[in-house]
């Protein structure tokens, strides 16, 4: 058993020193790589930190077969690729919105739309079966790529992509009622 396996049983079981250990150890090297992605310490900051709770809150369900070290980074980098589309597809809904779209200027109204989308969105991902969830929460929550869901679920490529399909209609759907 490796090094890294070691850690990582350890922090699957709970141990919060080795846990702690490895956020000291990782914290300012995964921040300052954060921040050549994104071009801001604070954004790169919450990243890393949401990563960590993430790994505490679901350590029972840690299987990592990469270095650990590698693990991490590529999770800093996709947490961080997503937070770039994600405020992309913010400014673009600023555009649409003071381009003069039907979406009402007022605040109110508009966290009520928010409000609901977010709720048709949670319905929906509570709707689709277990296994094509947790397919989509890995792929546009998590920015794993079909091949890495695959290969962490241990099932085929044409399953993720069958499974991602059924959710990206069940949400087109959902979203088209009006």
């Amino acid at each position: 058993m490796n090094i890294d396996s070691e850690i990582i049983g350890r922090i699957r079981n709970g141990d919060k020193l080795e846990f702690e250990t490895l956020f000291r150890s990782s914290y300012v090297s995964l921040v300052c790589y954060a921040k050549r992605i994104l071009r801001d310490h604070d954004t790169a900051e919450e990243i890393v930190q949401e990563l960590f709770f993430r790994l505490w809150q679901d350590r029972e369900k840690l299987n990592i077969e990469s270095s650990l070290n590698g693990y991490l980074f590529r999770s800093v980098h996709n947490r961080a690729l997503h937070h770039i589309e994600h405020q992309q597809v913010v400014s673009r809904h600023a555009g649409e919105v003071a381009a003069g779209t039907e979406l009402s200027s007022e605040p109110v109204t508009e966290a009520i739309y928010y409000s609901e989308l977010q709720t048709k969105i949670a319905g929906v991902l509570e709707r689709l079966p277990g296994r094509c969830r947790t397919i989509f929460r890995m792929s546009r929550f998590e920015g794993l790529k079909y091949n890495e869901i695959a290969e962490k679920l241990a099932v085929n490529v044409k399953t993720v992509e069958a499974d991602m399909g059924k959710a990206l209609r069940e949400f087109r759907k959902a979203l088209t009622e009006q």
